[in-house]
């Protein structure tokens, strides 16, 4: 297969050779390595890359990723980095519009023909600039790194993770096409077995600003693009698991727990092809599985020879008393998964920490663990005022510090998954999770004057239904297993339509034990029963929402952001808290938000640091300031305001 431009211009076509999403455990191949979290098999391909910048497709070295391409007088970038951050191209901050808005008329009929009929005159009268892979402004990223394969890497699958690339990432190894992927916040992995070499390789990938993604990715933030998170390869052992579903689940007497387990592997047919050392037959023994759940309960719960098929199904195992995970008592137990060979020689070891709680709506009031759930929450955008949304384990464990010691018991992965760490931060210390999935199209029809969504994406167009189930299946099977996960969120100011219901459904008919949150139906109640388990609304009145509750309300009601801590805002917090003495159903809600969004920068006339917004970069269209309106400053430097929360949420843990 041959890498195609075209593929920009398709919303139908958003993975090409991307390795189906599982679950972000780790793996070992000594139970020694387990402790000390000594992961072998990984080789980090971050520091120095070649870098070219063009600023469209059609100016770009296309042949960039051939082996004999002479790229003596390129550049070098850092990986992870924004490309904008490097000294590239322009930094835009933007909230609401599309980043096009007036500068290029685009409407998604480009890309399909008889999507929206009334668009097609237009569309044929366009002159080069209304699909992104003609467009005369796309920025597009070429990157190159050479490596040897690392000796422990050697004589097993190989496998590359990019854990988060903005926006659309063509891939090459060793001149040979491997793939294509869209998403920009979940991991987008490939497999590199048959064309990699021991020594010698050249890793090329290709990084275009824009693509139909965009449509999907209006969040309100910094337009950035390129390599920003970290990218690794991997090995695996010749029996792997390769996926890991794990159901602690905390019975009706908040004292039992029981545990359903689903494992799949991978390598199966290599490892049924190992023959006896002393007979030269296949191993009459075969493979093992042993799965335990240790410290403190220390129960063997499973132990069978390798089924017929690679895949592992456990029905729910009583394990006894448990105790609750929770936000004051974030319990977590080991679960320990080992696969031995026909000697009893171990091959891999899985360790994954999780916790027994039980998150439902009684009477219509959210219940966890049998009692009133309240979320003292925020809103949080992965930001460093040095680095954007380039962020590090120090950053994280910052935040999470802050969160704990303000008395933040909550928080709404604004507005796309967060970087795995985080995810295992909000476990060990109890901090709820809505975990949001990589949606927005906020530009498609909120306009300046009002709500026009003639055109919403992706609203119920074919065309875009299986680019949005795909977020939702990847978004589910890389962070499942987390028990700071409370609810999954199908997005954000996305409007509604069926494709949204469809991603409702995937998510009850895949995970019936948590709930799922969208905001957006209050925009149209046509699908009201479709989409959200929770009345979700944003910077309502409490007025309002008193009129809500005292009126034979629905479902239970959150606000998923409020409060907005921009300027001397924050006052009048009180009026919201008082809501939650004076009603049940209401549950609490996300300030927004944690951390301003602003760049630091040396000033050119005093040659000091300084924090710059939207705006500040000459960017239009912009929102200008809109940027900073978080708990904490750009540098993480807390504002009086959070002083507030401190003392209100505090009464409510």
């Amino acid at each position: 297969m041959e890498a195609d431009i075209r593929w920009l211009d398709d919303p139908r076509v958003f993975r090409v050779n991307q390795l189906p999403a599982h679950s972000d455990h780790a793996y070992y191949e000594d139970k020694a390595d387990v402790e000390e979290r000594n992961f072998t098999l990984r080789q980090c391909l971050d520091g120095e890359w070649q870098f070219c910048f063009s600023v469209n497709a059609g100016s770009r070295p296309a042949d960039f990723y051939r082996e004999d391409y002479d790229r003596s007088g390129w550049d070098r970038i850092t990986v992870p980095k924004h490309i904008e951050l490097a000294g590239y191209d322009k930094i835009q901050y933007i909230n609401l519009m599309y980043p096009w808005e007036g500068h290029a008329f685009r409407r998604p009929a480009c890309t399909i023909e008889g999507t929206w009929p009334e668009q097609e005159e237009k569309a044929a009268a366009w002159t080069g600039d209304g699909c992104f892979s003609q467009a005369a402004y796309n920025p597009v990223g070429s990157y190159v790194r050479t490596f040897d394969l690392d000796p422990k890497l050697r004589g097993k699958r190989i496998r590359i993770c990019f854990a988060g690339v903005e926006q659309a990432m063509y891939l090459w190894l060793n001149g040979e096409f491997i793939g294509y992927a869209e998403d920009s916040f979940t991991p987008s992995e490939f497999d590199l077995t048959p064309y990699i070499r021991e020594q010698g390789n050249v890793l090329a990938v290709e990084v275009h600003k824009r693509s139909t993604a965009s449509y999907l990715e209006d969040q309100d933030f910094f337009r950035f693009f390129g390599i920003f998170r970290s990218v690794y390869l991997y090995a695996q052992p010749v029996l792997h698991v390769e996926d890991l579903w794990a159901r602690p689940r905390l019975l009706a007497d908040n004292v039992s727990g029981s545990l359903e387990l689903d494992l799949q592997l991978s390598g199966w047919e290599q490892a049924e092809k190992v023959l006896d050392g002393e007979t030269g037959q296949a191993s009459r023994n075969g493979y093992q599985v042993e799965i335990r759940l240790e410290d403190p309960l220390e129960t063997l719960l499973w132990q069978s020879r390798v089924p017929a098929a690679p895949k592992i199904h456990i029905d729910p195992v009583s394990v006894g008393k448990v105790n609750p995970w929770d936000n004051k008592r974030p319990c977590l137990y080991q679960l320990l998964i080992s696969l031995l060979d026909p000697e009893g020689r171990l091959l891999e070891v899985v360790p994954y920490d999780i916790g027994f709680r039980r998150i439902e709506i009684v009477d219509k009031v959210m219940l966890l663990n049998g009692k009133r759930l309240i979320f003292n929450g925020v809103n949080r955008h992965e930001w460093s005022a040095k680095n954007g949304r380039v962020i590090t384990l120090e950053d994280i464990d910052y935040d999470v510090c802050r969160m704990v010691e303000n008395n933040i018991n909550a928080v709404r992965t604004s507005h796309y998954p967060n970087q795995v760490p985080f995810y295992y931060y909000c476990d060990a210390c109890g901090i709820y999770m809505i975990s949001e999935t990589n949606l927005e199209s906020h530009g498609s029809w909120q306009k300046p004057g009002g709500d026009e969504a003639s055109w919403n994406i992706p609203g119920s167009f074919p065309a875009w239904r299986e680019a949005v189930l795909d977020r939702a299946r990847t978004h589910f099977e890389t962070f499942k297993n987390h028990p700071a996960i409370l609810m999954w969120s199908l997005g954000n100011e996305s409007y509604a339509g069926d494709n949204l219901a469809a991603m409702h459904a995937f998510f009850k008919e895949k995970d019936p034990d948590r709930l799922v949150h969208y905001e957006g139906v209050v925009h149209n109640r046509d699908y009201e029963d479709q989409i959200s388990d929770v009345e979700s609304r944003m910077y309502e009145q409490p007025e309002k929402i008193a009129e809500y509750l005292s009126n034979h309300p629905k479902k239970p009601f959150i606000l998923c952001e409020y409060m907005h801590d921009m300027g001397n805002s924050l006052g009048g917090m009180k009026s919201y808290m008082d809501l939650l003495d004076r009603f049940d159903m209401y549950q609490g809600g996300f300030i927004w938000d944690f951390i301003d969004q602003a760049l630091e920068v040396e000033d050119p006339v005093t040659g000091r640091r300084v924090l710059r917004y939207g705006g500040d970069f000459d960017d239009r269209p912009s929102d200008y300031e809109f940027s900073g309106n978080g708990l904490l400053f750009a540098d993480r430097t807390p504002k009086p305001a959070l002083q507030e929360v401190k003392y209100y949420y505090g009464q409510y843990l």
